[in-house]
């Protein structure tokens, strides 16, 4: 949940509180997503199925614990063909933790530069490095499209670092000074 809730509440706040043209579609291979914590569930919008990458301006991809599916999912041929499609043209695409590595996977960051997970001995960085990803032990590493993180205490900065290249510094100033962080 920490790691989702940021992506949409900083969207949510851009929309409501500003009236910025911000729209967020969760989505999911079934109707409902399940947190890791708190039998939480998250109601998608659309299935990944109907995603259509020509709609969208970038990919958010929250991290999650492989305790509860979360590699299963990510590590799917379909969510890897989304995330290669926002690569091809282009798209920003932001991934908090662990969500770096179905982005490495993938292939998108190839010969790029990225970060995940960096406690527990680093293994998590090991396995990115291991798609061929130049691990950089930052919290936040932005490599052209693609912005990555190393842990949950990065999820808020990186919905602002995606909103600054959505909307601009100045919008994106207003809405972190309107939700009560400096700027």
């Amino acid at each position: 949940m920490m790691e989702f809730a940021p992506f949409y509440d900083v969207a949510g706040w851009a929309k409501s509180e500003f009236g910025y043209d911000v729209e967020v579609d969760t989505c999911g291979f079934d109707e409902s997503v399940p947190s890791a914590f708190w039998s939480t569930q998250i109601k998608v919008d659309k299935l990944i199925s109907e995603i259509n990458v020509d709609d969208y301006d970038a990919l958010a991809i929250p991290g999650g614990d492989h305790l509860y599916g979360y590699f299963e999912e990510a590590y799917d041929e379909r969510f890897l063909e989304l995330i290669r499609q926002f690569n091809d043209r282009s798209k920003i695409i932001a991934g908090i933790c662990v969500a770096a590595l179905p982005i490495g996977k993938s292939g998108a960051l190839n010969g790029r530069r990225g970060t995940t997970y960096h406690l527990c001995d680093a293994y998590r960085q090991s396995e990115l490095a291991g798609f061929g990803v130049d691990v950089v032990n930052e919290p936040i590493v932005i490599d052209d499209n693609i912005i990555t993180s190393y842990c949950p205490q990065t999820a808020v900065n990186v919905s602002f670092e995606l909103m600054k290249r959505l909307m601009g510094r100045e919008k994106t100033g207003v809405i972190q000074h309107g939700m009560g962080f400096e700027v």
